[in-house]
């Protein structure tokens, strides 16, 4: 068959005419890439002897038909063609007209051409040219029309579609009337304009029935130069092809699905590149017939062709199917992948490369100058790309993040160290940190921020009560500052090869569900703090009272009352309680004046228990759907784009109106309002020499060491997950510059006393999130496709400048609840493991088969493989959290580096087919160098043996091939005289040896 791409005979590559032909075609150099085809088809309609060509369908990408009474379009839907009708616009091309090149400059003039040229041929007799003429130029009417109910949607758009009067454009008006320019320019406001891409032309199909023809008229032409045609296009693009088919009467129904089965074609991206650059009648078959090699054919008993099939998410890249033509990539027919169970659909995985930002250059600092080079050209867009409307989401909702963060870290840490640390050193350190990390540091897009098991390490410090606690810091962090700068200079970050999915997830994992359980432990902390009143009966109110009693009338009972009120802590100072009317007193001056509280009310409190959680929940659901309000099919795009953006600001304001609005003393954000060291007898600096032994500025490496593996794996592997190549970042990575300005700033803040910081997971997976960017012009059906990140520095600065002028914000953030931002923090917690294959495989063992999502690896890998490869994970990661909880926390780094350990273990207990599928092949330098050689030796081996051909070689452009209508087979081919090792590398001579129909 001419359409088979190629076929491989015990391993010789055998090379169809067609496919030869195509990659002949397909393989010339131009710089030039074929614009995108806008197809509309016209259909002759019949109104007595008045005839009209009328808009049926269109295409961008997928068919839009004209619904039956004319008022709307269809939803856009693959087209499903019929087999016969695609045999016989083949049979169309080879027998009809093919003007290739025109000059035409007006429909009049492309018409006489094409009547000419069949009459020239023969095609058809002189006396038809005038009725012919006639027909192709009748007035077109395209599908302006909107209905008289129009949705709320469409009422906003109004003002920006063309009027319902003078919906039928004509060839002959937009020529006679001297307004055809308003018009035109009235076109350009439709809406449909933008799923059309700017550089795009069109290509017309003009399908219909006359008594006067007794066998098709068909043309096809290609216009020298695109040409806008007056009214022929719904749309002012100008015209490049038009097809015409014009027949008798009686089958109607075959000349529209030959109408559809062009119309398709010519928006197929393989043929459009076909149809620009073919040089005769035999490249648009050769590309038909490829085009039938790709197709699939759903069996009629077994499918309604009524049913119209929505268009996929994802649409294969058409690179992919023009691969298919080069000589490398023949012999796997259908782009199959070979694999166990043949896999029919997808190629092996990528493997898991070594980029060139971690390539090891064996030079002092060579990475490091390698990643400033490579960041400079891009500094000046990395403030501009800033200033977009999204930008403005992203920075509020990392705010909150970061100072949310700031707080509950800075209050713990304030508790572990006395106070030494506090939210006041956490805030100032977010900010500094945040600041010159996102201003110098190589990813720009990683937030800085403080982590649990440095706050472990901090407690387990303090507890050290022998030697002066901020002196012994400053040395662990100079000491760890040094050790990160030694890294960097011996490009040690190149160890991060051998981080493999495996690794990422499981680390990501790990905090992820720290966001989340730290998220939920606080909520149901609330619980304790406002338990809920079990005892308390509304017709019993009247009993329920509360006095305030003096000190001298309280009994030894009345004074444990109030010791168990007032915390131990509190010294009561002396007051002047001469003539106090203690009855009239509140319970907080009650207490305050040392009095004691008598009654079955006084433990009352109101159920803020519960509105905790409502606001909790409900800021963590509302972010939810608004997020998926963006795919909604309700408003129009910008709309739902725009709240899609601001789910969470609008979220967060939604909930904290509510609390405003009951009034409730829900617990609030604190903010400190002085810039003051958390402890009074610290200062800003501290000394690095006088409270401690000299032995202390030496030893102190040792736990410094720990340090610097936690920070160096974990801000690697935050960096290795934001690089990600689905992130499709393009201005490159800065693992060697990261670490060094890591190390820069543990130094800088153990001198002032502030914590030290590292690369925030969970929080840098939600500022990447917020700023994905997705294409505006989409053809219809087609889903927005994802661009990339918008990489800047701009966001990450703001948000930690906001972070540090917070001190002075705290009038207004007094009024955010606690119970919001811990939503915040559940949505960032959830969202971080969307997308995590290991969280995907861990709910397949709560699925049964028949109910599974169709992975891809669950098609190349048996399922018992799957469960055991999660299971090794799950015990991972349960390792990782119990020494997380506990005091081994401090020996939590090298664990990170034992989950490296174990993937190594793991090529013992799983196949190397396996773990493609299942995570990332672990790069082997030395043998894939042996590897390499070898094979360049076997190439030598295999010219050596090869026979010379005395044959002259053949014209690259083989004798074209018809298949005939009404038998299709391919006979069996003979075997060749050839080993089955022999791989043929110059396919045109080995044209005699493909089988020919």
């Amino acid at each position: 068959d001419g359409g088979v791409s190629g076929l491989k005979i015990r391993g010789v590559v055998l090379v169809s005419p067609a496919a030869e032909r195509l990659r002949y075609i397909l393989g010339e150099d131009d710089d030039m890439p074929t614009p995108t085809l806008f197809t509309e088809m016209d259909t002759l309609q019949h109104d007595g002897d008045e005839m009209e060509w009328k808009e049926s369908a269109r295409w961008v990408k997928f068919e839009e038909k004209v619904e039956e009474g004319g008022e709307r379009w269809s939803k856009p839907h693959v087209s499903t063609l019929t087999l016969h009708s695609l045999f016989e616009l083949r049979t169309c091309i080879q027998t009809g007209s093919v003007l290739l090149d025109l000059e035409g400059y007006s429909l009049p003039q492309i018409v006489d051409d094409i009547v000419d040229r069949q009459v020239a041929d023969g095609l058809i007799g002189p006396e038809l040219r005038e009725k012919v003429s006639f027909v192709l130029l009748r007035k077109h009417r395209h599908q302006h029309k909107k209905p008289i109910h129009l949705s709320l949607a469409d009422m906003g758009k109004s003002n920006n579609s063309p009027t319902t009067s003078g919906l039928h454009h004509s060839t002959e008006d937009l020529r006679a009337k001297s307004g055809s320019l308003g018009r035109l320019r009235e076109s350009m406001k439709n809406k449909f304009m933008k799923k059309i891409p700017r550089d795009a032309e069109a290509s017309n199909v003009l399908i219909g029935e006359v008594d006067f023809l007794d066998k098709p008229f068909v043309a096809f032409v290609r216009l020298a130069q695109a040409t806008t045609l007056g009214g022929l296009t719904e749309v002012p693009v100008p015209t490049r092809f038009l097809f015409v088919l014009l027949g008798p009467h009686g089958k109607g129904k075959s000349y529209n699905e030959i109408g559809r089965a062009i119309a398709t074609l010519m928006v197929d991206d393989l043929f459009s590149d076909v149809a620009y650059k073919a040089r005769d009648r035999d490249d648009l078959v050769a590309g038909i017939d490829e085009f039938l090699d790709e197709v699939i054919v759903l069996p009629p008993g077994e499918w309604d062709p009524k049913i119209r099939i929505e268009p996929p998410k994802k649409v294969p890249s058409a690179d992919m199917r023009k691969s298919v033509l080069n000589l490398n990539e023949l012999g796997q027919v259908n782009g199959t992948a070979g694999g166990p169970g043949g896999g029919e659909d997808e190629e092996m995985p990528t493997p898991h490369e070594l980029g060139e930002e971690l390539q090891f250059t064996g030079r002092f600092c060579g990475g490091l100058w390698l990643d400033i080079k490579r960041k400079v050209p891009w500094i000046l867009s990395d403030f501009s790309q800033g200033f977009h409307i999204q930008s403005i989401s992203a920075v509020l909702f990392i705010y909150l993040g970061c100072i949310t963060n700031a707080i509950t870290f800075g209050g713990l840490l304030g508790d572990a160290t006395d106070n030494y640390q506090g939210v006041m050193e956490s805030f100032l350190g977010t900010a500094l940190a945040g600041t010159v990390f996102c201003l110098l540091g190589g990813q720009p897009l990683i937030i800085l921020s403080s982590t649990g098991p440095i706050l472990i390490f901090e407690k387990l410090l303090y507890e050290s009560n022998t030697i002066d606690y901020m002196e012994l810091r400053l040395w662990i962090g100079l000491h760890s500052c040094l050790q990160c700068l030694i890294l960097v200079a011996t490009d040690a970050s190149y160890i991060i090869k051998y981080i493999t999915r495996f690794t990422e997830e499981g680390f990501s994992s790990l905090i992820s569900f720290i966001f989340i359980s730290d998220a939920i432990k606080k909520m149901v902390g609330s619980f304790k703090y406002y338990p809920i009143n079990r005892v308390f009966k509304p017709d019993y109110v009247t009993t329920y009272r509360c006095d305030c009693i003096a000190p001298d009338q309280g009994e030894p009972l009345l004074f444990s009352s109030f010791a168990a009120v007032s915390p131990p802590h509190i010294v009561l100072p002396p007051y002047n309680l001469t003539g106090l009317d203690w009855s009239q007193l509140s319970k907080k001056e009650c207490v305050k004046y040392g009095g004691a509280l008598l009654g079955n009310a006084c433990k009352y409190v109101p159920d803020l228990a519960l509105i905790s959680f409502i606001l909790f929940f409900g800021t963590y659901s509302m972010t939810v759907s608004l997020k998926k309000f963006k795919t909604s099919r309700y408003f129009p795009t910008k709309c739902r784009s725009l709240v899609g953006d601001f789910s969470i600001i609008i979220s967060i304001l939604v909930f904290c109106g509510i609390d405003y609005l009951l009034g409730l003393d829900t617990p609030k954000l604190h903010v400190p309002t002085e810039v003051k060291p958390t402890r009074p007898d610290r200062g800003w600096v501290v000394m690095p020499f006088g409270k401690n032994p000299w032995w202390v500025y030496v030893a102190s490496g040792v736990p410094a060491l720990l340090v610097t593996i936690l920070i160096f794996m974990d801000q690697q592997i935050s960096a290795v997950i934001v690089n990600r190549k689905e992130n499709k970042l393009k201005k490159g990575c800065g693992y060697h510059l990261d670490l060094f300005w890591v190390g820069i700033l543990m130094a800088v803040c153990s001198f002032l006393g502030l914590p030290w910081y590292v690369a925030a997971t969970v929080i840098s997976i939600a500022h990447i999130d917020s700023l994905k960017m997705e294409s505006e012009s989409s053809a219809p059906g087609e889903q927005p496709q994802f661009l990339g990140v918008r990489e800047q520095r701009l966001t990450g600065i703001l948000v930690f400048v906001l972070t540090g002028v917070s001190i002075f914000l705290a009038p207004v953030l007094q009024y955010i609840p606690m119970p919001v931002l811990y939503g915040v923090f559940l949505y960032m917690g959830v969202a971080s493991l969307a997308g995590i294959q290991f969280w995907e495989r861990i709910k397949l063992y709560l699925m049964p088969a028949k109910h599974q999502p169709d992975f891809s690896f669950l098609r190349h890998v048996p399922l018992r493989r799957v469960h055991l490869f999660t299971l090794v994970q799950i015990i991972c990661l349960a390792v990782l959290w119990t020494l997380k909880s506990t005091v081994a926390a401090i020996i939590f780094p090298v664990m990170i580096l034992g989950l490296m350990v174990v993937r190594k273990m793991m090529d013992l207990m799983f196949s190397q087919h396996d773990l493609a599928w299942l995570d990332d092949i672990l790069p082997e330098k030395d043998k894939k160098k042996e590897k390499d050689g070898k094979k360049k030796k076997d190439n030598k081996r295999t010219k050596a043996a090869e026979p010379e051909s005395d044959e002259e070689p053949k014209s690259p452009l083989p004798p074209p091939v018809k298949i005939p209508m009404d038998t299709i087979g391919l006979p069996s081919a003979p075997d060749p005289p050839s080993p089955p090792s022999l791989t043929v590398s110059s396919p045109p001579s080995l044209t005699h040896l493909a089988p020919r129909l």
